[in-house]
C-alpha cells in the first residue's frame, strides 16, 4: 500500500495494519517469543537462537522496534532489545478489541 493510499484510512486502522504487519513475518513472532522467554534485553544472542544471519535478524528487529513492540539502548557496539512494555499493552488492547467481532447474523453463508 503505498503511502498516498494510506491517508483515506484511519490512524486506528493504519495503526491495526502496522501492528499486523510486524506480526506477519515467522521471523519476527520467533524473535519476540525468544524476548519473552529471556525476561531480560537482548543483546545479540539472537542469532544463534534463530538461526538467521545477524543483518537478517537487524532488519526485522528495526521492524519491531519501528512499530513500537520493542526498544533498544546502544551499549558499546551492541544493541539491547526488550519489549516496550507500555506500547505492547496498547498494541495488545487494539488488536484486541479488533478482534472481539461476534456474530449476530446467524443466516449468513
Amino acid at each position: 500500500m503505498g503511502l498516498t493510499k494510506s491517508e483515506i484510512f484511519t490512524k486506528e486502522q493504519n495503526h491495526i495494519a502496522a501492528i499486523a504487519k510486524a506480526f506477519a513475518h515467522p521471523a519476527r513472532v520467533a524473535i519476540l517469543q525468544q524476548i519473552f522467554n529471556s525476561r531480560t534485553c537482548i543483546c545479540g544472542d539472537l542469532v544463534d537462537e534463530i538461526g538467521l544471519a545477524q543483518a537478517t535478524i537487524s532488519q526485522h528487529l528495526r521492524e519491531l522496534k519501528n512499530v513500537g513492540l520493542l526498544k533498544g539502548n546502544i551499549e558499546g557496539t551492541s544493541v539491547c532489545y526488550c519489549i516496550d512494555e507500555d506500547n505492547w499493552a496498547n498494541a495488545k488492547d487494539i488488536i484486541s478489541q479488533f478482534l472481539d467481532y461476534e456474530s449476530k447474523n446467524t443466516t449468513c453463508c
